[in-house]
Order: structure tokens, then sequence, then C-alpha cells
């Protein structure tokens, strides 16, 4: 119990406004990791029911099919090809191999920085391998790129390393001077707040990206375009499983420490950066073994680590699904599993692995191979760019301009949906996973003290508990309720709360689900850039359920019970900072909220997409919903009921003049 006092003093929730009671709640931190723990649960279970049943090669084929289809569809689809306008700006001779250092654009202006390693003396075209880099700073110059580039270049292939976005060469947020602001992983994750909002997300790009280099690499005449691999480590182990799943180019494919299943990652470390996660993925029944089976019958190699923090256990359970499927369509020697006893990366046995795949596949050799003598070259020496940075040398857009392009593009799409308000609220409530019909809770009273606020728990079935305090006017009697909803808790207004009570208004102050009282610190590893509610976020998207729609149905279920009380004469809600979108919601979808009130909250999520830095906003992402609507639309749509919007802050949430 002491443990649990401190807990909710960090929280900035006093001990004598606690609601829930541990002994029946368990730990309020957990609650709305427990409940999300059993939805994916299930779904899980549904999923491995559903893959059972899959019997025959015809039935893998159809589902090879539906996987290519609904990847393409949850990644954002991709764009239309255009000129990729290659550059050949560097070349640097080695024993036995060449590196050129090329640049393309894998969208008009958008630059990729990348190195092509030639082998001399190519007598025809050569099987060419691309090389998707993991979350290193350096991007391609790492040493573990360079030498598995350097080992097919010996042997007889050309290679290809490119930078992604957040990494090398392409950083995408720099500050005034040139110096990136974040990179990597962080990077990603921020960025992923505006593409989702807008249809997109950051796999999206990494995905269209890879396409785009194996659409130069298949250019090349030294490269024979039918003899195409791919292999990478960590997030280039994503963006291998990513690429051999959807470009059917890919002969042979070897991921490295990525692939396991997400019922274990997300049981050990959680859901990774943006990139790795597609919004309804889980929902629809995607898991890593899916990127396998879309290969099916082509070769794939997975290569994993016996210590990775990718858990072993899933990576062998991702492999058991996948080689039954194979063997099922008649290929079962095309899939296999190697496992090195070492930890997380590209490490030699790996690579070396790599290579024999490669050879195997490409080029019809099936020997031991080793890793020959090599000389490494410095970042400096592979560099594309004069200052290292594509952006900093004003070549191009980044990743936010070209959210910003898209959210314009959308803006008459969105205009001609609202003509019809009712069939723009019903995507609405589509988008944000908002039931029609929500059942009203029983509420449930904790003995108070008198003289304090009235102690609730609002209980739905299947839905996590949520606290409140009520505070009325004495004495009691009918009269107007507001219904307060701040990301700070239930506890932290009593200044404001205090006059609304003594203006004769009853408060119904709630902690929804993860907030004050229910609030978890876990997914920390965010906290810094993204906010300390990102995991949770991103496992309800897995879910196809938007955070920011569980609470706002946590609200309307206080809605339906004050409704049906008969001293509750009006409604209104108050959304304070994060909580201001779910109360904007929870009011245009219930025309029995009389009035929103809305402080230090953001005001729209066009403003949010043109932020470099977003603080704290993917527990109010909805995916794809700047192709529907924008905050500003439901404020029309609450009308000609009250608003009002007092002191808004920016996505970093700095106040607005």
């Amino acid at each position: 119990m002491l443990r649990y006092a401190v807990f909710l003093l960090a929280l900035g929730c006093s001990q004598a406004d606690r609601v829930l009671d541990p002994s029946r709640d368990g730990n309020p931190g957990e609650i709305l990791y427990r409940w999300l723990d059993a939805q994916l649960a299930a779904r899980f279970e549904a999923r491995r029911r559903q893959v059972a049943t899959i019997r025959t090669p015809a039935a893998v084929a159809q589902r090879s099919r539906w996987i290519r289809k609904t990847l393409t569809e949850i990644a954002g689809g991709f764009p239309e090809r255009t000129p990729l306008a290659p550059r050949v700006v560097g070349r640097i001779r080695r024993t036995g191999y060449a590196i050129e250092k090329v640049v393309y654009d894998s969208r008009p202006g958008f630059s990729v920085t990348a190195n092509l390693y030639l082998p001399d003396g190519l007598a025809a075209p050569a099987p060419g391998v691309l090389i998707p880099c993991g979350h290193s700073r350096a991007g391609k110059a790492e040493p573990a790129y360079q030498r598995m580039a350097i080992s097919l270049a010996q042997h007889g292939m050309v290679a290809l390393v490119y930078d992604p976005i957040g990494q090398g060469e392409r950083m995408q947020l720099l500050d005034s001077s040139g110096r990136p602001k974040t990179w990597g992983t962080t990077e990603h994750t921020l960025v992923g707040i505006g593409a989702l909002l807008v249809g997109l997300g950051t796999a999206h790009y990494r995905i269209w990206d890879g396409i785009r280099s194996l659409d130069y690499l298949a250019s090349r005449k030294e490269v024979d375009p039918s003899k195409l691999g791919c292999t990478g480590n960590s997030g280039g182990g994503t963006l291998t499983s990513y690429l051999m799943a959807l470009d059917e180019r890919i002969v042979a494919a070897a991921p490295s420490c990525y692939l396991t299943t997400l019922e274990r990652l997300f049981a050990t470390i959680g859901p990774q950066d943006a990139e790795q996660n597609f919004p309804g993925q889980i929902a629809l029944g995607l898991e890593h073994a899916d990127f396998l089976t879309a290969r099916i019958p082509k070769p794939t190699l997975m290569l994993v680590a016996t210590r990775d923090f990718f858990a072993i256990d899933g990576s062998w359970t991702c492999f058991r699904e996948a080689k039954r499927l194979y063997c099922t369509a008649g290929f079962g020697e095309r899939v296999d599993l190697f496992e090195f006893d070492d930890t997380h990366g590209f490490s030699k046995p790996r690579r070396t692995a790599a290579l024999r795949f490669m050879r195997r596949w490409l080029q019809g050799r099936d020997e031991p191979v080793d890793e020959r003598t090599m000389t490494l070259s410095t970042d400096a020496e592979l560099r594309c760019t004069k200052s290292g940075q594509v952006l900093a040398d004003g070549r191009g857009p980044n990743v936010i301009d070209l959210d910003v392009a898209r959210e314009r593009s959308l803006r008459d799409r969105r205009a001609k949906l609202w003509t019809t308000p009712e069939k723009a609220l019903a995507e609405v409530r589509r988008l944000a996973a908002i039931a029609s019909e929500i059942a009203g809770p029983e509420v449930e009273e904790v003995a108070s003290e008198s003289s304090g606020p009235q102690k609730l728990v609002l209980r739905r079935t299947g839905q996590p508990p949520v606290p409140a305090l009520l505070h009325r006017p004495r004495p009691v009697t009918r009269g107007p309720v507001v219904v307060w909803v701040s990301s700070r808790g239930k506890s932290a207004h009593a200044e404001a709360t205090a006059r609304l009570v003594e203006a004769g208004k009853s408060v119904l102050a709630l902690d929804v689900r993860g907030i004050g009282e229910t609030r978890t610190d876990k997914g920390r590893r965010f906290k810094t850039a993204s906010g300390s509610d990102v995991a949770a976020a991103l496992l309800a998207q897995h879910l196809g359920r938007p955070l920011l729609g569980e609470r706002v149905e946590d609200v309307l279920a206080a809605v339906e019970w004050l409704a049906r009380e008969p001293r509750v004469e009006s409604i209104e809600v108050v959304g304070y900072g994060h909580m201001g979108p779910v109360a904007l919601h929870a009011a245009a979808l219930d025309t029995r909220i009389q009035k929103l009130t809305i402080q230090r909250s953001i005001r729209s999520w066009a403003e949010v997409v043109a932020h470099e830095v977003p603080r704290d906003q993917w527990q109010n992402v909805v995916p794809f919903a700047l192709e529907a609507y924008d905050l500003p639309d439901l404020v029309r749509a609450i009308r000609p009921r009250e608003v009002v919007i007092e002191q808004p802050v920016d996505a970093a949430g700095k106040r607005i003049d």
C-alpha cells in the first residue's frame, strides 16, 4: 500500500482522492495495459485458429494475396513511380571492386543517398542485393553494412546500401545550423504522428524508399533484374521483411534480428518505433509470420540471435508457422532459420549466412564461404552530399513537407464530405472506432469524507473502470453538471472546480483510461520526444481502436449515466490539455452535451502535422483522420451549441497568442 501511495503522489493524486481499491482492481497504473493485453490475447488466439485452417496450396496462395493487399492498404497505399533522376556523384576504387556514391529521388525532389558496390570484371549482368540499414546513426557507412556489401561484391554480386530517413545523410529534422535535432527511432516515431494523421505513416515512407531503391538497383546495366535479393539487420530486418512481402522482384530474402511474433514482442519489450506498427494490424490478423507467408514460394532465410531483445522463442514460433505453410504449398525447403548464440546485430555469423544464402539462390553456388580481408571506408569517404546532409544542401522537401502537402490536398475532400454532416460524423465514429450506442455504466459509490467530493467508479462490462469525483453544491438540488476531463487527472483543478460549484454547478471529474489515477509509466523509452502514452497508443491502434476513441467512449458513458439522473438539468463538458480533442469528439457526437469548453489544447491536427517535434500527441492520433475530418470540423458540427476555446497551444504545448 505504501508503494501505491507513493505512486499516487508522483502523479499529483492525493491519497484522499484515491477512488479505486487495489484489492479489487489491482495496481491502477496497470489497468489500461491489462485491458489492452486481454484484447490483444483474444485477437492473437483468433488468428491462430484462422491460420490453422489453411491446409491446401490454394488456401496458402489466397492468404499470400490477401496479406500483400492488406499490408499495402494499411501502409497508406503507394504513389505512382516518378523519374529516379539518378546521379553518380563520386567513385572509390578498392581491390576487386568499386564503390559508387549515388543519389536518386524516390519521390520528386526527395533524394536518397546510397553506395553501390560493383565487382570488377563483370562479363555479364550479375545478381543485385539491396541492403536496408538498421538503426545506426551512420546509416550506409555503418561497418556491419559495409562488410555485408563488400562481401557480396567480392563474391561477384552488386550491392546497394542506402540511407533511411533519419539516418546517415537523410536526417529529416535539422536545426538552423543544419545539425540534426534528433535521429533514428526517435525521429521515426515523431514523424509517424503527422504521417498517420494524413493516412500514411513512417513505414509508408520507408517502404517506398526501399521499393524505389530496388528500382534503381534493377536499372543498372551491371545488374540482372531477374536475380534480386534483400538482406538487412534490425530496422533493416524490418524493412527487408516488408519489402520481401510486397515486392515480388525479390527472389531471395534474409531478414536479420527482427522477425519474432508481435505477441511475444508486446509481452517483453513492447511495441517499437512507429515504422514497426501498422494501424489495425492485429485486428486484421497480421503477424510477423505473414511477411514470410506473403513470399511463398520464394526462398527466405530468417537470421536470428539467441540472446536478442526480439524474443527468440517468438522467432521459432514465427518460423514454424511459415515452415508449415511453405510445406503445405509444396516448397518446404525454401524457408529456413539460422540462429547464432550472440546478441542483437548484423554479426559475422549472420552476415556469412546471408552471403551463402544469396550465392545459393542468386548464383546457383552452394558452398561454404567466409568473409575475406576488406578495407572499410570512413563516413566522409562514402558521403554523397557536400554538407553531409541532403536537406542542409538545400535538396528537396523533408517528410514533414510531404505530409503538409498531403494534408492540403485532402482539404477539398474533407469539405465535400462535410456537406452532409450526418455522413461525416459517421465517418468520425468509424475512424476513431467510437460505438454508435454506448451503454450507461454501473456507478459504484466509494466511502468518502462527508465534506469532500463523492467518490465514484464507473464500470462497464468488458471495459476498464473509470474513477471519478463528483463535486456538488450544498444543498444538493437539480441543476447543471460539468463533466471535467483533464490530462492532469481528476484532482488537478481544485480552484476551477470550486468556482463552478459556487456558481451552482455540479462537477464530475473523470480519470478516463490511462489518465490520473490510472496513468501508467510504461513506454518511457519514447517519453523524452513523444510522450509517455506512446506504447498504449500503439497497442490500441494495433487493435483498430485508437486510444482517443476509447477515452471518448469513457466520457460518453458518463454522459449516458448523467442523462438518466433526475437531478441533472443540463450537461457541459470541459476538456483540458491533451483531453481537449477527447472532449471535442464527445460533444460533436452527443447532442445532449449543451456546452463545450476546451482549455490549453491544440486547435487542429493540420497544425500537428506541420510541427516538427510534437509532444505527447500520440495518444490522440486517429490514423487516416485527415482524409475525413480535422478538429475545426467537429467544432462547426457542434454549433449552434456553445463552444469556448481558451488558451490554445501548439503541438509542442506552447501557448498560442
